[in-house]
This record gives structure tokens, C-alpha cells and sequence, in this order.
């Protein structure tokens, strides 16, 4: 049997593996089985091989996560020397690691203002449930038990646990397993060019940032937590706020003491040319819920940076916080972190992003794709933007939600090495933040080729655009 048919018999055993007994999250099982899972086998930089051979361009760092790319030995070997050492232990009771220690000492130099203490959890979905605990918790030591709610955006996304769907703004989420946690709500997205309906950038910041105020107002001022947004929305379609919401929204919640706080799960640790996505949009947080690029994705790690009013009052007059996870600051994971923050330093990853490849991809996509037929508007900054596709891109008219044409674009993706992802009819991109100039070029060149592909398929269904 020669090499290639070797290769399909062995993607064959998996793909029949996979559908009998792997579970996959956010997906439909049955459609999946009845194609078959894509099989990755090993990665490099910022490409990837599938079982077949095809080499891949990843336009998405794994989940929005591997920073610095992928087959970097050096976290592998921080891995084996932790294990070697301590290959596990807790945080309760008294105790903690050197790996631990470190990473939140190291966190609490890098995040910004007076976010000096941090807590660690395994997942952005943990820190978000977390977020929720700790933020109703404080109200309850600082004297006001009754400050519950917890406002965010529709369309925004905050995990997947109960708490993170609950305090996310994804509808379709919040169909499945309900009911959802109480004493939550939600406020408009800053979506400029999906629901601004005439009115300039600035005009729509402040009306996006003026339905915080009117929903704060409806529920009473005093019975309002905490407000929770990322920098920029990303599952939700790498959603950048106009100029000037963000000073809105911060003006509003100190006006009425409320906390606020960034998820930074995708925005942390480069993504926006930045540590954090906070200090490119000014946003000065008492809160920052992180995962993803603090360790590139290569263990599970995340945590929770907490501001100096916040962490005195819960430990000067809180008592046993109740609340942790077995691998809370698990020691592998944290100096697996501690090394993929070394090279982000030392290497000088983050201000690369900001000068140099961060504004080329930018530049190209605006050059290059920004005229697509197919392409409305195309926002984003550093290494993270999106592509709003619309069947009207003078009027700003999308396609009907019943034609999913961003799965029609992400499959030609896949079917022409790139992975491109689609959060409904955007088309969004993350690719590692170690990606070149020539290999972005490379990664436009796929994606114009996809759109172009996607435009013939919609012509075939008698689509047409304008």
C-alpha cells in the first residue's frame, strides 16, 4: 500500500473513531458525522498539516489563542522541566508553587492601573464565572448586598458555562439550557455598520453608550454590579466601538459607582498591538478577566486581574472566599505561561504587532478586499479584524439570516488552505502574532480567492449582489 492510500485508511480509522465517541462543542453531531471531522495532525509557525497532507494558513491562532505560533520547543521543554519537578499540586489550604507565585507576580506588573492581584482558573469561561462571584461577593462586603446585576452586550460572548452564556448576549446560546442565571441584562452592541441607520460613528457611540445609562436607570442605580464588555467583541464578529464609546461607558459607570470590567480573553496579551486590549481603547478597568494567549493555547490557563478597592475589601473584611478550581494556578500550565511571556518580551512579539505587521494586515485587507463585491465594511486593529459580507454593501444591506453565507465563505476556506472563521455573515481573522508580512500577504491572497468563490456559489443559488 503505497504512502497516500496509507493516509487515507488512517484519516478513515479516525474520522469512524471520532464519530462514535467524540462529543465536539459547538457543533451539530450528526451533520459532522455524516461529512466526517478534519483531522490536524502537527503545526509549525503559523501553518498547519491535516491527515491528508494539506498544509493550512491559520488565519484564527488555534481558537483567537496561539500568539506565538506553533512547535515553539521552548514551552514544551518548560512543561517537562515542571513535571519533572512538581508535576501538580493545589492552592488551597495554605499553600502555593513557585510556577503560581511567579506568573502572579509577572501578571500584575504587565496589566494596567492598579490590577495588582490575580486569581487563577483553567479557561475564559472559569474567569468569567469567577468575574460574576467575586464582583457580587465585594458588593456584599463593601455593604450592599443588593447590587446583583451585572449588565453586558447582545451579541457578545463570555464563555460557555452557565454563567458565561448567561452573561454573554448570544441568543441562540441562551435557547439551549435554560433558564439562564437571574439578575443579568443586556444592552445594544456598538455595531456601526449593522445598526446605525444614518448616523455617523460618533453620534452611534453615544447612543450605544447611552442605552448603559437608560438600562441602569430602569433597574436602579443601586442595584447595579458591575457592567462587563470586551474591548472588542470577537466571537461576536470582531465588533471594534466607535471612537468614543468606550470614554462614554467609563464616564457612566463612575457616575453612578459602578465597577467595570474588560474581558480580555481574545484582546490579552498582543491581540491589539498592546498587552492588553484595554490600553489601546484607554480603558481603565477594575477588573480583567484573561485566557487564551497567556499561555498561546498550549495548556489550559486563565485568571482574574482585581484591582486594589476590590481585593482590599475582600481581604480585609471578606473572610473565605468559596470559590476555586481544582487546577487553580496548576504549576505546569503557570510556567508554561511564565515562558510564553518571556518570548512575547523578549522577543519583542507585541511591539511587532503594533508597528509593523498590525498595520500592514490592516492596510491590505482595506487595500485589497475592502472593494470585494461581497465586502461591506472591514474593521479591526493589530492582529484581530472582520469582514461584514453583504448582498447590498452601498446600503448596508446584509444577507437574510436564512442564507448562511459565511458558511458557504468558510468552507471554501477550508477547502483552499485557510482557516477563516465565519460568526454569521462576518468573516473574521486572528492569525498568530508571530505571522510575517509575505505571509499575510499569502493569507489575503487565499481569502480573496475564497470571496471570490463564495460569489460564484451565491450566483449558482441565483444570488445576486447590489
Amino acid at each position: 500500500m503505497n504512502a497516500i492510500n496509507q493516509e487515507a485508511v488512517h484519516s478513515e480509522e479516525i474520522r469512524a473513531l471520532d464519530a462514535q465517541h467524540h462529543l465536539h462543542p459547538f457543533t451539530d453531531t450528526q451533520a459532522l458525522n455524516s461529512k466526517g471531522a478534519r483531522i490536524i495532525e502537527r503545526a509549525e509557525g503559523v501553518y498547519l498539516w491535516d491527515s491528508e497532507g494539506n498544509k493550512i494558513i491559520d488565519g484564527m491562532a488555534g481558537l483567537w489563542c496561539v500568539n506565538i505560533g506553533y512547535g515553539r520547543k521552548e514551552l514544551a521543554e518548560a512543561a517537562q522541566r515542571q513535571m519533572n519537578e512538581l508535576p501538580y499540586y493545589n492552592t488551597f489550604f495554605q499553600t502555593t508553587t513557585n510556577p503560581a507565585t511567579q506568573l502572579a507576580n509577572e501578571l500584575a506588573a504587565l496589566t494596567p492601573g492598579d490590577l495588582n492581584h490575580i486569581f487563577f482558573a483553567n479557561s475564559g469561561s472559569e474567569a468569567i464565572d469567577t468575574v460574576i462571584r467575586m464582583v457580587r461577593r465585594y458588593w456584599e462586603v463593601a455593604g450592599k448586598p443588593w447590587r446583583k446585576i451585572l449588565i453586558s452586550r447582545e451579541n457578545a460572548y463570555h464563555g460557555s458555562t452557565i454563567g458565561g452564556t448567561s452573561l454573554g448576549g448570544m441568543g441562540a446560546m441562551h435557547k439551549q439550557g435554560g433558564p439562564m442565571l437571574p439578575a443579568i441584562e443586556h444592552i445594544r452592541q456598538p455595531y456601526w455598520y449593522g445598526e446605525a441607520e444614518g448616523q455617523s460613528p460618533e453620534e452611534f457611540a453615544l447612543t450605544c453608550a447611552k442605552a448603559l445609562e437608560e438600562k441602569i436607570l430602569e433597574v436602579g442605580p443601586d442595584n447595579v454590579a458591575a457592567f462587563v464588555g470586551e474591548p472588542i467583541q470577537g466571537a461576536g464578529g470582531v465588533i471594534v466601538p466607535p471612537e468614543g464609546y468606550w470614554a462614554e461607558i467609563q464616564k457612566i459607570c463612575r457616575k453612578y459607582d459602578i465597577l467595570l470590567v474588560a474581558d480580555e480573553v481574545i484582546c490579552g496579551f498582543g491581540r491589539t498591538g498592546n498587552w492588553f486590549g484595554s490600553q489601546t481603547l484607554d480603558i481603565k478597568p477594575d477588573m480583567i478577566s484573561m485566557a487564551k494567549g497567556l499561555s498561546s493555547g498550549y495548556l489550559p490557563i486563565s485568571a482574574v486581574a482585581v484591582g486594589d478597592r476590590i481585593a482590599k475589601t475582600l481581604i480585609e473584611k471578606g473572610g473565605e472566599f468559596y470559590h476555586g478550581f481544582t487546577y487553580s494556578g496548576h504549576p505546569v500550565a503557570a510556567a508554561v505561561a511564565l515562558e510564553n511571556l518571556r518570548i512575547l518580551k523578549e522577543e519583542k512579539v507585541i511591539e511587532q504587532v503594533r508597528e509593523e505587521t498590525g498595520p500592514y494586515l490592516q492596510q491590505q485587507l482595506r487595500e485589497r478586499l475592502g472593494n470585494h463585491p461581497l465586502v461591506g465594511h472591514i474593521e479591526g486593529m493589530g492582529l484581530v479584524a472582520g469582514m461584514a459580507l453583504a448582498q447590498d454593501k452601498a446600503n448596508h444591506k446584509l444577507f437574510d439570516s436564512d442564507l448562511d453565507v459565511g458558511t458557504i465563505c468558510r468552507n471554501h476556506c477550508f477547502a483552499n488552505g485557510l482557516i477563516m472563521r465565519a460568526c454569521g455573515n462576518r468573516m473574521v481573522l486572528s492569525p498568530p502574532l508571530v505571522i510575517s508580512k509575505a505571509e499575510i500577504d499569502e493569507l489575503i491572497d487565499k481569502a480573496l480567492k475564497c470571496l471570490d468563490l463564495t460569489v460564484r456559489s451565491l450566483e449558482e443559488q441565483g444570488v445576486q449582489l447590489g
